[in-house]
């Protein structure tokens, strides 16, 4: 991890301190078409193949490589002679769910737990394909129902369209309560703060003052069609929601379609928030249209560690309270 000395000195790090690294998951899914294998891990050894988006191959270890002025140095090795450079795999893994037939009427949250599922317009797969659902998003529960060959699978609420798709029940997890649960709930709100430093590409939460929490992120960016920098200055997040269909624009042009968004705190009105990242894992550089890009489980532990909590039968909240976020 590269920071700056200057922008990080002075920070007491204390042991305790969790911090959100890489973490070897067994597979890793292609984001991208025509992702580069390079025989050792450097973007200037010789390219000996290439994947294609939504591949899934084996992670047997992450290690380092490229220059070490790198932003973003992890690499994974394939086998003993192929490595891919992080930021264009979504670690993943593949596990199956047992079935909860007994779907409170307010609904539940799961996420899915294999690379990537489809969901239908209907509870089969001989109906259309609306979107396709990928590892760690997170999505609203209605309904148990069976296909016509009698597998099941859950029907789910789409939160921006007011549309039902259906996925494989076995392919998403019913979050329990207890995951939901608010952490450090015995700090008194006024002690808990997050600084989000734009030039570290790093988030850090504190309690009484003292650093609790520490990840890399991708804030805001300028692209060609205009300037989307996460807006420096003081913030909360009163405005939270574990799942949300996020798009906006047009897809040939900078837009975006985004089911599923996962742990999303807001911080602004006009929607710039903390969440879980599906779509990129090169993290420490700014790519995002204002909003804070973590790993979801970064995203989750923020989203369980700021107020206000959201009740697990809650889509949502909305109040005039929050933790108090310094973008700096």
């Amino acid at each position: 991890m590269k920071f700056s000395a200057a922008g990080l000195a002075g920070i007491f790090v204390p042991a305790n301190l969790v911090w959100d690294q890489q973490s070897p998951e067994t597979q890793g899914r292609i984001i991208d078409d025509g992702v580069p294998v390079f025989s050792r891990p450097s973007q200037n050894a010789e390219k000996i193949g290439a994947y294609w988006k939504d591949m899934v191959i084996p992670i047997q270890e992450v290690t380092l490589g490229g220059d070490p002025l790198d932003h973003n140095r992890v690499w994974y090795r394939i086998d003993d002679n192929s490595y891919i450079h992080s930021g264009q795999v979504q670690p993943v893994h593949t596990s199956l769910n047992p079935v909860i037939s007994e779907i409170p009427p307010a609904g539940l949250l799961a996420e899915v737990t294999v690379p990537f599922t489809d969901a239908h317009w209907g509870p089969g797969k001989n109906f259309t394909i609306a979107y396709r659902f990928y590892y760690e998003t997170t999505h609203w529960v209605t309904r148990l129902v069976f296909s016509q060959s009698n597998s099941p699978w859950y029907k789910l609420y789409d939160d921006k369209w007011k549309y039902f798709y259906y996925a494989p029940a076995t392919h998403l997890r019913i979050l329990p309560v207890e995951e939901l649960a608010p952490i450090s709930p015995h700090v008194p709100a006024e002690r808990k703060q997050i600084e989000v430093r734009t030039e570290e590409q790093v988030v850090i939460a504190y309690e009484w003052d003292r650093p609790v929490f520490m990840t890399r992120a991708s804030t805001g960016a300028r692209f060609s069609n205009g300037d989307f920098r996460t807006p420096p200055g003081r913030h909360i997040t009163a405005h939270k929601r574990p799942f949300r269909h996020m798009a906006a624009g047009n897809l040939a042009y900078n837009g975006y379609d985004l089911p599923g968004v996962p742990w999303v705190s807001y911080i602004t009105e006009n929607g710039i928030s903390f969440h879980g990242t599906y779509w990129h894992n090169n993290f420490g550089r700014p790519r995002s249209h204002g909003c804070i890009n973590l790993t979801s489980k970064a995203a989750k532990w923020i989203f369980r560690w700021t107020l206000p909590y959201v009740p697990p039968e809650a889509q949502y909240v909305y109040e005039e309270f929050g933790t108090a976020v310094d973008v700096i």
